[in-house]
């Protein structure tokens, strides 16, 4: 009796399984940069033409980002503002260029 080969298999299961893993995101330099942009600093959230496509998950982030009111001089530490942003983002729920993950402490790579 003729044995099966188990590659025909094997590379029907990768094709079924990759979709199930989200997109690659950006990844955040040593330096806290994206495409050459600082990631802390005063932000602004936009509905068109971001800077950044941006996710927000629980777990596995590109950048921890700590939201704060004044002083946004580190990585990760985030402004809120609407008008004259550093940079501007807009939500996604897939395909981002980064994501984040919201933190109390410690933010950044």
């Amino acid at each position: 009796m003729r044995s099966r080969n188990p590659l025909p298999a094997f590379f029907l299961s990768v094709f079924l399984v990759l979709p199930a893993f989200p997109a690659c995101a950006g990844n955040v330099g040593a330096n806290c940069t994206l495409e050459g942009k600082a990631l802390y600093g005063r932000v602004q959230v936009v509905e068109a033409f971001p800077d950044f496509r941006v996710q927000v998950v629980n777990a596995f982030p590109d950048l921890k980002v700590q939201k704060v009111n004044a002083f946004p001089d580190r990585c990760g530490r985030w402004q809120f503002v609407d008008s004259f942003p550093d940079f501007r983002i807009q939500f996604v729920n897939a395909f981002p260029d980064l994501r984040i993950q919201y933190v109390d402490a410690f933010p950044g790579n």
